[in-house]
């Protein structure tokens, strides 16, 4: 998806075919949206969405118990070659009175150039009422706080969280399945169009969580890296030949490549980048060489 702060580090770095030459700032690569949907690739469901497999086999592929009209989770790459806007995404209380769905996400930094920025929070000793007032002068990139992280960190992001990913990132994003996003600052810039993008200023301000000061990176709890009541997200490190399956074999779970490379049982191999929906009851994969990968669950 064309975005004003893109670039074309998804052409570069994992050869996707990009239509032409705009900058391109998002790939959603496991999808059930009315207007966006991923689609099997192979084998007897090829042809099928992501919403398919939710309406009509929704046992058989992805487990028991599971509910909900759309297939719950968005999984992106976004790549940041400009500052994206500082937003703020709705918690489940707020959400429903602005119209709005609920987002809370966590990111995976494939990768960070030296120097790239995340504003996460504000800084300390920031109130809602300095806050305003930066709003008003048109700096509130001076009372967010700022941390530079290094490739293979990781950060959870709440609903209500304030936040932004400055330029010079390439992030593996795992969210709720939604899409609403409310910006309170961008930058004093314009979009693509040459007009100012729109800002949310009263909503993002009946969201944003004025407690949450100065959050740092997360520090894994064993391989888990982020887990919620919306999902479960760990990183596995494979040498080579050793196999990854569901962690539960009576749910699916979706595997992401960071690095190296995975086979399934037809020979079919798999790169940085991909994104495997593995079913219920799916075989194992192999790993070709030394491997890092993601595997995104939902817990019980």
């Amino acid at each position: 998806m064309t975005r004003v702060w893109g670039g074309r580090t998804l052409e570069e770095v994992y050869a996707r075919d990009l239509p032409d030459s705009q900058p391109y700032g998002e790939s959603w690569e496991i999808t059930d949206r009315s207007n966006e949907q991923s689609v099997v690739t192979a084998g007897e469901m090829a042809g099928l969405t992501l919403h398919d497999l939710w309406t009509q086999r929704r046992e058989e592929i992805f487990g028991e118990g599971l509910q909900g009209e759309r297939f719950p989770l968005l999984i992106k790459i976004l790549d940041a070659r400009d500052d994206l806007s500082i937003q703020v995404h709705p918690p489940a209380k707020v959400a429903p009175r602005l119209g709005g769905e609920p987002k809370t996400e966590m990111w995976y930094i494939a990768e960070a150039l030296p120097g790239a920025r995340l504003y996460l929070g504000l800084r300390n000793g920031v109130t809602r009422e300095q806050f305003e007032t930066a709003l008003t002068e048109g700096t509130v990139d001076q009372v967010v706080h700022a941390v530079e992280p290094r490739t293979g960190q990781s950060i959870f992001i709440p609903s209500g969280r304030l936040h932004s990913i400055g330029a010079g990132f390439l992030i593996y994003e795992i969210q709720q399945n939604s899409d609403t996003t409310y910006r309170v600052f961008d930058w004093n810039r314009v979009g693509l169009d040459g007009n100012p993008r729109d800002l949310h200023i009263p909503e993002s301000l009946d969201c944003i969580d004025f407690h949450d000061l100065e959050p740092g990176m997360d520090t894994p709890d064993g391989s888990t890296l982020a887990s919620c009541d919306h999902f479960t997200v760990d990183q596995l490190d494979l040498p080579p030949g050793a196999v990854v399956g569901n962690p539960d074999p009576d749910r699916f779970s979706i595997v992401t490549v960071v690095k190296g490379g995975l086979r399934d049982r037809d020979g079919r191999t798999f790169a940085a980048g991909n994104f495997l929906l593995l079913p219920r009851g799916a075989e194992q994969l192999e790993a070709t060489s030394a491997t890092s990968l993601l595997q995104t669950t939902i817990p019980r």
